[in-house]
């Protein structure tokens, strides 16, 4: 009779894999990295942010050989931006991006690039931002505690919507109640122009605008759009009345913990991906536009000069002036010209 060989069973291979030399077995690639890191955003995950963001996480990975893993937790999963902020400064989350005018609680300083209708365009923001007014700001984040290793991000600039009138003037926000994050720099403003400024947190904004608590609210059209408050909202005025920018904000002690190759590596990645997701916003801020009208957002343009020249006979400007200091008012103003 021919010989049959046996099928090997479970026990056989078991028993084969056991007599497998040990210096085979350590051989193998640990899939641990040697640093584990949680980076929150408060964006949708289709922002460009996280777009980007993601890019940077993927190509550091790469780059370190897999000694530096970031998670990215979007939208808020971890926690609103000023649970996130406490966390940060905590180290229960190794990296956090903030927007400057919410930063601005922590590090009042920050919120000097959100002074209202000072940068003309992109050209003026990034002169100061790349410049003079950014390294001012990072040295402030500095002395909160924090660190800000990477240049800053683009929010963009900010559009105010209403569900019950056009904003076409600062006469158009007398009594108007409008949305805003908890934010010096833009309670500030609006209280200025009359308006009635109430501080409420991202992830409660489209409740608040859908059961009316507030008539409107005030983002850049890239955050109108991904979080489709288009949907509760019916009118947009391009006022620009401010430009926002995000710092990823670094816990100390976790950076600091990283070798000076690996800190490199992701300073050069996520400024690489912060000059695109830049790009990205600046794109957006003109296509938007012709979407979300499409969508059914009714836009209209505004004479910003006007809402400046309502500001400069209030006190708002030389109130900013006196509370940031001389020194730091101008040098944001060698980037916007005068404004007092």
């Amino acid at each position: 009779m021919p010989t049959t060989t046996p099928r090997p069973t479970r026990r056989s291979l078991l028993a084969a894999g056991a007599a497998l030399p040990l210096f085979g077995i350590l051989a193998r690639p640990a899939s641990a990295a040697e640093f584990n890191f949680k980076l929150a955003t408060g964006q949708d995950p289709t922002h460009p942010v996280n777009i980007r963001a993601q890019e940077a996480i993927d190509r550091i990975r790469e780059a370190t050989g897999g000694r530096l893993d970031i998670k990215l937790f979007p939208a808020n999963q971890l926690g609103s931006d000023t649970d996130l902020l406490s966390q940060v400064r905590s180290g229960g989350v190794e990296l956090f991006n903030l927007s400057s005018s919410i930063l601005a609680t922590l590090v009042p300083a920050a919120g000097i690039v959100n002074t209202g209708f000072a940068f003309a365009d992109y050209d003026a923001v990034w002169k100061a931002l790349d410049g003079d007014l950014g390294a001012y700001v990072r040295a402030q984040i500095g002395k909160a505690g924090l660190l800000a290793p990477f240049r800053a991000w683009d929010n963009g600039f900010r559009q105010i919507t209403s569900s019950t009138r056009e904003i076409r003037g600062p006469e158009d926000l007398r009594g108007f109640k409008i949305r805003v994050p908890p934010a010096p720099a833009l309670t500030s403003l609006f209280k200025a122009l009359d308006a009635g400024p109430a501080p409420i947190n991202f992830n409660e904004l489209y409740s608040a605008l859908q059961t009316k608590v507030v008539e409107g609210q005030e983002n850049p059209l890239p955050i109108i759009a991904t979080t489709r408050l288009y949907e509760v909202q019916k009118f947009c005025g391009m006022t620009s009345h401010v430009w926002d920018g995000y710092w990823i904000l670094a816990n100390r002690r976790a950076w600091s913990r990283l070798p000076d190759d690996v800190r490199t590596a992701a300073e050069r990645e996520f400024n690489r991906s912060g000059a695109d997701e830049r790009a990205d916003i600046a794109r957006l801020s003109i296509s938007l536009r012709k979407d979300l009208t499409e969508k059914g957002l009714q836009f209209n343009d505004v004479d910003r000069e006007a809402f400046r020249e309502a500001l400069r006979k209030t006190s708002f400007y030389r109130d900013w002036k006196s509370k940031y200091g001389d020194e730091a008012w101008a040098t944001l103003e060698t980037s916007t010209g005068k404004l007092v």
